[in-house]
């Protein structure tokens, strides 16, 4: 039973609060004198409640009524949510620098994480040490040197695929883990799925995305009960297991370099140049930790995307088969080498990404200033989410958004539109840090899963196109389709898979 004191106190926090934004607003008003942006109205004094599902999409929504950009009031703060391709690019890209912070994240940030996150970091000097560390080793030339990774974890897939293919879900998740496990740690030994780091990471996944959901814990909006005994015991157990893993990463590698075995790898590079990016122990394992949490993620549920996409709309697979046969051939497997020659399967990879975004709300920003724009205040202080579900469902850019369309990725010429762009990755200087190594990743998997395979629905167990799971990342729910060699049999699949990628 909760001590009726301890109700009094909450109590009395909730209308100081209340009075400290109003307090606020008034100040935003004055010095800026320029009107919010419009959206729906809310309660006087606790604001606008958020939907408990389907966020992005209730935003969108509520962009289509009250206009491209919307503000709503969560508590003392200012929500704003920017729902259309240019006023996106206007303001989250060419103003990136104004919104380069983030918001105070109590749950994950503070506690989970214990301030080491480099995703949920604050604009400021750690920031940008851990990105300047992160961005050494994962920009796009040193992204080309993991090829042989990439092209081993997509073969594996492929036999996945043709050994069970009802587990095409389960291949992707292992393609994803195996990759960024080699990336992250060196670690050389097959991924199994089951192993017992991926499903220790998994879980935190699960957890940290439950945690960031706008308005999924009252200790956003009342931070102070951080400080209330046994609140956030279960928090702090997470944090342990988390670190644990992190370090135990990190010291596994240390003692392969010591030994003189250790193979290449970002956390190989962390440790041999600790000195020179002033990084501590704890943000090196943070920074390794959670960049192997993230890929392994978002990448799995872009190649689920790709084999849905390609069961729900065989026309547009036909094309890029039509391409990759013209352009390939049947006597070898595709290979990085043949990107650029393949605008179709660049084409069908954009639009996969457009159709069905990995993350469909995408992450807050914090404007570090006040931001006018076209007669509007996007007040110093305000949280700001570039809605990537709302922006994909543009129509003055994307006719026709909620259909399957690769051409529009396509000029005249039949070759990919530089003019035309969507944020798969994020904005400006929060930009996903490992966006090459993803994007080759898609390709390489997306290429070679067409070139094999004639991807089609089960007609006993349609696609649910609309069947994701409601959170941060937009998880595939387990779906049927078939895998049809296009080879004529299994065999010979199996044959070209087995000599895929020699001499790399």
């Amino acid at each position: 039973m909760i001590d009726l004191s301890f109700e009094l106190k909450a109590l009395g926090a909730l209308v100081a609060l209340a009075l400290a934004g109003n307090f606020l607003r008034t100040k935003i008003r004055s010095r800026s004198r320029l009107p919010l942006p419009p959206g729906p109205p809310g309660h006087w004094l606790f604001g606008n409640a958020l939907p408990r599902t389907n966020q992005s999409q209730h935003f969108a929504e509520w962009i289509n009524t009250y206009g491209p950009i919307i503000s709503l009031r969560v508590g003392p703060k200012v929500m704003i949510i920017i729902g259309r391709h240019q006023e996106s690019v206007d303001i989250m890209e060419k103003e990136g620098g104004l919104l380069a912070d983030r918001p105070r994240a109590v749950a994950a940030g503070e506690i989970l994480s214990s301030g080491l996150r480099m995703i949920l970091a604050p604009a400021g000097e750690q920031f940008r040490r851990l990105r300047k560390a992160a961005h050494t080793h994962l920009q796009a030339k040193a992204a080309e040197s993991y090829a042989p990774i990439q092209m081993d974890a997509a073969r594996d897939l492929i036999i996945d695929v043709l050994d069970n293919p009802k587990e095409h879900q389960a291949a992707a998740n292992r393609y994803a883990a195996s990759v960024i496990l080699r990336v992250m740690y060196g670690k050389s030994t097959p991924t199994a799925i089951d192993a017992p780091e991926i499903i220790i990471i998994h879980k935190m996944l699960k957890r940290f995305q439950a945690l960031m959901r706008p308005g999924a814990l009252l200790i956003e909006r009342f931070p102070i009960l951080k400080y209330v005994p046994g609140y956030t015991s279960e928090l702090e157990a997470w944090r342990k297991e988390e670190c644990q893993l992190f370090h135990t990463q990190l010291d596994r590698v240390s003692k392969e370099i010591g030994a003189g075995d250790a193979g290449p790898s970002f956390s190989r590079y962390l440790l041999e140049n600790q000195a020179s990016h002033k990084l501590s122990d704890a943000e090196m394992a943070y920074l390794a930790g959670s960049l192997f949490g993230a890929g392994a993620d978002t990448t799995a549920v872009a190649i689920m995307v790709v084999i849905m996409a390609s069961a729900c709309f065989p026309k547009a697979q036909a094309k890029v088969q039509e391409e990759l046969d013209t352009v390939i051939g049947r006597d070898r497997a595709p290979t990085f080498d043949d990107d650029g020659s393949l605008p179709q399967v660049e084409a069908f990879m954009l639009e996969c990404l457009r159709w069905r975004p990995v993350t469909t709300l995408g992450f807050a920003h914090r404007a570090l200033t006040d931001i006018v724009y076209k007669g509007i205040c996007i007040p110093q202080g305000a949280i700001v989410f570039g809605n990537h579900w709302a922006i994909s469902r543009d129509p003055s850019v994307y006719p026709n958004p909620d259909n399957f369309e690769p051409e529009r990725w396509l000029n005249s010429e039949g070759k990919v539109r530089e003019d035309l762009k969507f944020p798969s990755f994020g904005f400006g200087r929060r930009i996903c840090p490992g966006r090459h190594i993803a994007n080759r990743s898609i390709f390489i998997n997306a290429v070679l899963l067409l070139w094999a395979f004639k991807i089609s629905e089960d007609p006993e167990k349609p696609v649910d196109q609309a069947g994701f799971v409601d959170g941060v990342i937009a998880h595939p729910k387990p779906f049927s389709v078939r895998f049809e060699p296009r080879f004529g049999d299994e065999a010979s699949l199996r044959s070209v898979m087995a000599k895929y990628g020699e001499g790399l």
